[in-house]
């Protein structure tokens, strides 16, 4: 189980992690979420984690100054879907709404986070599945099913039975990130690891896979910027 040190003040979670691969000491300050954790050898001592941390203060503190604020889901504020803006504006219609540069929703801005993620998860069901089912028929190998869930950790995987799990935020995502993500986890069904042969599988079905990559290994913690 993992402990957690309050760091100075205001105190800043900080959660430990013992590593028996671990070599040193390591710091990471999410770019998700702003959460901080420490990594340790099996046999660091608290003492030496409290040294560490306390040095290190200042520049836990800097990074989690440097984070953008949450975009809270409201009327009159703009999302991205598909990686283009649209501003989100109540109207009198029974449901969500998608257009060239507008999401409409219906009236009741109290409910308005909640409607735009539940559409949003819908529509990134059905752009995932399409994407699967065009590159698992490439590669011909079928996948076995597909979930969206609200992962922080990973864009998306494969399990050695064929099931695929996607993020459903990467729908804020450019169209050709969410194609590679597809693409990346589709390629899994025909090799369960990152080896040469791996990314000549995604190259086969994604020739231009390496802008998309670097997009979303730049941009993607901003998706989970945006509060529903």
């Amino acid at each position: 189980m993992a402990d957690t040190i309050h760091l100075g003040h205001p105190p800043i979670d900080v959660t430990l992690k013992h590593s028996a691969r671990a070599r040193r000491l390591s710091l990471r300050v999410s770019g998700v979420d702003g959460r901080v954790s420490l990594t340790l050898p099996k046999r660091a001592s608290m003492r030496e984690a409290q040294e560490f941390l306390h040095a290190k203060e200042d520049w836990i503190r800097k990074h989690l100054s440097q984070r953008p604020e949450a975009t809270i889901i409201a009327p009159g504020v703009a999302i991205p879907i598909e990686g283009h803006s649209r501003l989100i504006a109540e109207t009198r219609t029974r449901s969500v709404k998608l257009m060239d540069d507008h999401l409409l929703i219906p009236e009741g801005a109290d409910k308005a986070g909640a409607r735009v993620r539940a559409f949003l998860k819908v529509l990134a069901r059905d752009r995932l599945a399409e994407a699967s089912a065009r590159y698992s028929a490439v590669l011909g190998r079928p996948y076995a099913k597909i979930s969206i869930r609200d992962t922080r950790s990973r864009w998306g995987s494969c399990t050695s039975d064929g099931n695929l799990m996607y993020s459903w935020r990467l729908i804020l995502a450019p169209k050709q990130v969410l194609d590679y993500v597809a693409a990346h986890e589709v390629a899994h069904l025909a090799e369960m690891n990152h080896s040469p042969a791996f990314w000549a599988e995604v190259a086969g079905l994604m020739p231009d896979y390496e802008a998309p990559r670097k997009w979303l290994r730049v941009h993607g913690g901003g998706l989970h910027h945006y509060q529903f």
